[in-house]
């Protein structure tokens, strides 16, 4: 089966039309053929920052898959005459641990506070027994020293993981897969931002209902404050998005 990747624009910036069945498949493709890649998350804050800074977008652009993971880009689709199916990152993470069991992908989760490696291990291993934990590792919260960087390739390296999970935040993250990608021999690496705190219990995801009602910013919002920057990114991006579409 043909992988659907096809890519849709919003300002310049590629997102993928595909399911989560089709980056499973080419997942597995890649990892028995020991092949490397990278999937970005992209969120409508992520896409804000893209048309801003050149580096983001190229990362972005030049992914694997380009996936959704976000109402505020939806919506943008709907308005230029796409179907952008949304592809939220906690979402894909229990896909590709669900359906790496059996096939015995192992998987390293990298970053997130003191202890949030760990609880994403363990939680998951508990939803999806027989995964496989490669290594963990949350790293300190100041510059880390070109020793220290390459001693932590070292032990990634040396666990060898068919998934890296990378969880530093939003555009921290993607900078660090861009920088390490040609270092690191997993077949593949993934910003996740988030996901780990959801997945270790650290900050609550929204009940399904508002998931499936796109308001999961919402219910974010009210719990933690600081979405509200974020937001205000999200609504900028929509707004400039209809001022393009009045200009054509």
């Amino acid at each position: 089966m043909s992988i659907n990747k096809e890519a849709i624009q919003i300002l310049g910036i590629s997102l993928s039309s595909c399911t989560f069945g089709d980056i499973i498949r080419e997942m597995q493709r890649r990892i028995q053929a020991r092949e490397k890649g990278y999937i970005s998350i992209t969120n409508t804050e992520s896409i804000y920052h893209a048309t801003k800074l050149a580096a983001h977008r190229s990362y972005i652009n030049h992914a694997d898959f380009s996936c959704c993971d976000g109402v505020g880009v939806v919506l943008i689709g709907k308005m230029q005459g796409h179907r952008i199916p949304r592809l939220h990152g906690p979402d894909l993470m229990t896909h590709a641990c669900r359906e790496g069991v059996d096939k015995k992908w192992r998987h390293y989760f990298y970053g997130g506070k003191e202890g949030v490696p760990e609880r994403v291990s363990k939680r998951m291993s508990a939803r999806f027994p027989g995964l496989v934990t490669a290594g963990l590792y949350s790293p300190p919260f100041r510059q880390i020293t070109r020793d220290e960087e390459m001693a932590i390739v070292e032990q990634i390296n040396n666990a060898r993981p068919d998934i890296l999970w990378v969880a530093l935040g939003l555009l921290k993250q993607e900078a660090w897969v861009k920088e390490h990608f040609d270092a690191i021999e997993a077949p593949w690496m993934i910003g996740v931002g988030a996901a780990f705190d959801f997945h270790a219990g650290t900050i609550k995801r929204a009940p399904v209902f508002f998931q499936k009602m796109g308001l999961e910013w919402l219910y974010r919002l009210a719990f933690e404050p600081r979405m509200l920057i974020r937001n205000m990114y999200s609504l900028n991006l929509v707004l400039r998005a209809l001022k393009e579409m009045r200009r054509k």
